[in-house]
């Protein structure tokens, strides 16, 4: 598994993609798992819903609406609930043959009961961290749960992780996650996950990404260099694609580039034991300073402080024993510029 562990959250951005490739939403949500695992990606995650369980029908948008135009979360959530268990399922071991982990949020308690036999771990959307029963009711199952903490309090998150470990939920990672689409850069507020991690030092931290992909994928690198040990995002096979999520998603491209450079931060971040390193080995010896004779000496002469000078390399006598070798005689003639050793003297 890759360090971090990714998530790509496919949500249901594969059902636009069936429009514009004119397949249908499984062909291309099996694509969607295809592109995942081609670039490396560990875990594929949906969302299990029905619109009539999981809002009001007059409920708002509260999404950016000249990227998706509907002006209800009903009308929304309508367009894309046509999946159901069989349909998971077959995801499911889709995705399992493709050597990736298998997710898919549940909205309600059907969907959390028949994904039980699924699901490698459950997910928990930001929409549910106040929804406590439901918290309950998912960590009493007994795998491990991820719960994101977008728009909350500290208190919330208290409050949630408290209710997951009441019923023997022990395996937890709290996602720092801001709820907003896009998440404007400014407001990622990324440190949140040093707090989380120090509020929080028995459960893994993680991160639901909501900031648009640029070109270096620093986002991502950023919260595994703070400590983010899970990274969740939003995938698609086309950013440019109108709906819901595409517009904050990033494309196989995007995660090739944020797991290399998780691998590159991990290289450049080493070992935390201070020594010398096989490469230092050389440098070392000749960058380092040995005492040096200023003046030609005769065997037999008492060698003074300003008969020496710290030069390199370090193939001789260190300079932390110059009040050791101050005093010492010569043992035989030496020219100008001798590097001393300890059987000249």
């Amino acid at each position: 598994m890759n360090k971090p562990y990714l998530i790509a959250e496919m949500g249901v951005n594969f059902y636009d993609t069936a429009k514009q490739m004119n397949i249908s939403p499984l062909e291309a949500a099996k694509l969607y798992i295809d592109k995942a695992a081609e670039a490396g990606i560990d875990c594929a995650k949906f969302q299990s819903y029905k619109a009539n369980t999981i809002v009001s029908k007059k409920s708002p948008a509260y999404w950016d609406t000249s990227k998706e135009a509907t002006k209800t979360q009903y009308e929304l959530f309508l367009k894309y609930d046509s999946f159901g268990e069989k349909e998971y399922k077959e995801l499911c071991d889709y995705t399992h043959s493709k050597g990736m982990h298998f997710i898919s949020t549940p909205f309600d308690y059907a969907s959390a009961d028949y994904l039980y036999d699924m699901v490698d771990f459950y997910k928990i959307s930001s929409s549910d961290l106040s929804n406590i029963p439901f918290i309950k009711y998912i960590g009493a199952k007994g795998k491990p749960v991820c719960m994101s903490l977008g728009a909350s309090y500290l208190s919330e998150v208290d409050e949630a992780v408290r209710a997951l470990k009441e019923v023997g939920c022990k395996d937890i990672v709290i996602f720092h996650c801001v709820l907003s689409y896009p998440t404007d850069p400014s407001n990622a507020n990324l440190r949140i996950i040093e707090t989380l991690k120090k509020d929080f030092p028995d459960v893994k931290i993680g991160f639901s990404d909501h900031v648009a992909p640029d070109e270096t994928m620093m986002t991502l690198a950023t919260a595994y260099l703070l400590g983010a040990d899970v990274i969740e995002k939003h995938f698609t096979l086309d950013k440019t694609l109108p709906g819901n999520d595409h517009y904050h998603s990033g494309d196989p491209e995007d995660f090739k580039k944020a797991i290399a450079n998780f691998r590159w931060i991990d290289k450049v971040l080493g070992s935390p034991e201070k020594t010398v390193l096989d490469c230092e080995i050389v440098p070392r010896r000749e960058a380092r300073r040995s005492l040096v004779l200023t003046r030609s000496m005769k065997a037999g002469e008492i060698i003074a402080k300003e008969d020496l000078m710290p030069k390199r390399p370090g193939t001789g006598i260190s300079p932390q024993y110059m009040d050791i070798v101050v005093g010492r005689k010569v043992l035989k003639d030496l020219e100008e510029d001798t590097i001393l050793t300890w059987d000249v003297i």
